[in-house]
């Protein structure tokens, strides 16, 4: 590895830099009196790893409200396992990628069971081990390694989206084969300080979110930069090599919103397999390309709750994004005809008035639906 050969080439420049400009500031970071943890003292996993699965997908500055408000409702681990699913997602929504909730929820029984009830509130009582965190669902080896280096203060190495970007540059490795992530831990493991570990991950962290940025990275305020490889011979911004956006299709979906005499509104309750399991939303589905977004909708609320509905005014469309697909939503108001609605494509339904649609959990693109259709039936003073 040339300039990199010695582990403290990187360990000592890279903790002073930490001493200096680190985000000691992270509330589940600190202890419960809001104190730095001296070296080698352990604090709550608990607290972390809450938050470590929030920041799977998403950023810092959007993580620090949704975990107060968690640790506020959910202050324990005892009280989030006899907590309601529901619950749970209610407090997650809008924070996207629902199925990590699901497996909080999941995995908070299964640790309960291995503390014992009245020993969630001892770090010592809590695994240590990389293999017992993994084996919890949604919990891979760098989550499992931030977890116990920021509980214990153990040498457990992270390979981050941050870390990753910098040992590429660090190493000018451009490529994201399987390959590549094998010496990119290696290189993790090399390189974890034993004595103070907690913070070189951190530091880690705090370099790639700060200075060795994804874009114009900061090179002239880097402590790494006499040993990164891409500054001295390339250009950093070169690495990693960016991966090709694809472009997303685009599926069209239509969406029944269905009143009783009594002005309540059916929603349905997705099964648990299902993505964002647990969610509730209204009824619709998929376009075919040989029909119109009437038709798709008279058919879908027939196939998944066997009933027929006249769909009347249209109340909004929009497209919204995820991952690895956009979805272009139009909205009915429908009158409903005949059948009696059961859950076919679901776990349950409900008939709701509209005021009282945000005490459920709903994905961010039924929230758009929510707001529109309070200004519909309340702002114009519309009855539907």
């Amino acid at each position: 590895m040339g300039i990199i050969d010695s582990p403290q080439n990187i360990q000592n420049p890279l903790l002073e830099w930490f001493r200096i400009n680190g985000r000691y500031w992270i509330p589940w970071k600190l202890k419960k009196d809001g104190s730095i943890p001296q070296l080698g003292e352990s604090i709550s996993p608990y607290e972390i790893w809450i938050a470590e699965v929030m920041l799977q997908q998403t950023q810092l500055k959007v993580v620090i409200p949704y975990w107060k408000k968690w640790m506020n409702a959910f202050p324990t681990l005892t009280s989030l396992s006899e907590a309601d699913l529901e619950n749970v997602l209610l407090l997650w929504q809008g924070l996207g990628y629902y199925s990590r909730a699901n497996r909080i929820h999941q995995s908070s029984r299964v640790l309960l069971e291995f503390l014992g009830k009245n020993s969630d509130q001892d770090p010592s009582s809590w695994p240590k081990e990389i293999d017992l965190w993994m084996s919890l669902p949604g919990i891979g080896r760098s989550t499992a390694g931030s977890i116990i280096s920021s509980a214990f203060d153990l040498p457990a190495p992270i390979l981050d989206g941050n870390v990753k970007r910098i040992f590429s540059r660090l190493l000018a490795n451009k490529r994201h084969s399987t390959k590549d992530e094998k010496k990119l831990w290696e290189f993790s493991s090399l390189l974890i300080s034993t004595v103070r570990p907690r913070d070189f991950n951190q530091a880690l962290m705090d370099l790639g979110a700060t200075i060795c940025t994804p874009q114009k990275p900061n090179c002239s305020c880097c402590p790494l930069k006499n040993c990164c490889v891409a500054y001295r011979k390339y250009d950093p911004d070169d690495f990693p090599e960016k991966k090709m956006n694809k472009i997303k299709p685009i599926q069209e979906i239509g969406i029944g919103l269905v009143f009783n005499d009594k002005g309540e509104l059916l929603i349905d309750k997705r099964l648990e397999s299902s993505s964002m399991g647990g969610m509730w939303e209204f009824p619709g589905g998929k376009k075919t390309s040989d029909e119109s977004i009437e038709k798709t909708i008279e058919r879908e609320l027939k196939e998944e709750l066997g009933i027929v509905v006249k769909v009347g005014e249209k109340l909004l469309s929009f497209e919204h994004s995820y991952t690895h697909k956009k979805l272009y939503f139009t909205v009915h108001i429908c009158e409903w005809i005949s059948g009696e609605p059961k859950p076919l494509a679901s776990q349950k339904l409900l008939w709701v008035y509209p005021d009282k649609l945000l005490d459920f959990p709903f994905p961010a693109a039924n929230t758009k639906i929510i707001s529109e259709l309070h200004k519909h039936c309340f702002i114009g003073n519309n009855k539907p």
